[in-house]
């Protein structure tokens, strides 16, 4: 009697797929050599052998309207990881504000997919943002700051994030237009900022999608 185990979805593996079986599809979407040789990308089972600007091209057409925001002064290793959750709950743009150069390695390639612009300044983001007319939501919990279960999200805004312990400078905070903080119950000051902007993001989808 055959084996009547479903295969696990390609979702759930971290092998990704062999090359095409049958005859491969003629659709512009596909890349001949991921057909041929199997996809190993960490994509989800509608990318499955697509060219990589086709999914990017399919992403832009349902993007969320926030953007997401990270001040880069301190070279953080947060920022890839923030970058990869950009990616997943699909943020418009990410912007990083200060230093260019960021480690790219938490990033897990998908920075790839997302649309990424650069800022040298606070100041050059917030004229930005303002000519942009994105309000900016700052993430930090200094005093004054909103607790994140009571905050109403506008649709299209830019979420901030700063570095990991100093979180964010006092420019940027002053640029914002409101500042929202995730509340804890624990016995520490501050969470990841990685999780921290995981945290944010899905408050935004709970509210808007």
């Amino acid at each position: 009697m055959p084996d009547q185990t479903p295969e696990p979805s390609v979702e759930l593996t971290t092998n990704g797929v062999g090359p095409w079986k049958g005859e491969p599809p003629q659709e512009e979407v596909y890349d001949p050599e991921l057909l041929a040789s199997g996809d190993s990308r960490n994509v989800i089972d509608r990318y499955r052998y697509w060219r990589m600007a086709a999914i990017v091209a399919d992403l832009d057409t349902r993007r969320h309207p926030f953007h997401v925001a990270i001040e880069n002064w301190q070279h953080d290793m947060n920022i890839g990881s923030i970058v990869r959750s950009a990616n997943a709950f699909a943020a418009d743009t990410v912007h990083i504000v200060g230093r260019k150069r960021w480690n790219k390695r938490g990033a897990m390639v998908t920075d790839r997919y997302q649309h990424v612009m650069y800022h040298p300044d606070v100041e050059a983001f917030a004229t930005w943002a303002a000519d942009a007319h994105l309000p900016v939501i700052a993430i930090d919990n200094v005093p004054g700051s909103v607790a994140i279960e009571t905050f109403v999200f506008p649709a299209a805004c830019v979420l901030l994030f700063g570095q990991e312990g100093p979180g964010l400078s006092q420019e940027a905070l002053a640029a914002a237009t409101d500042v929202v903080e995730i509340t804890q119950y624990g016995s520490t000051r501050s969470i990841n900022a990685s999780a921290a902007a995981a945290v944010a993001m899905h408050s935004w989808i709970l509210q808007h999608d």
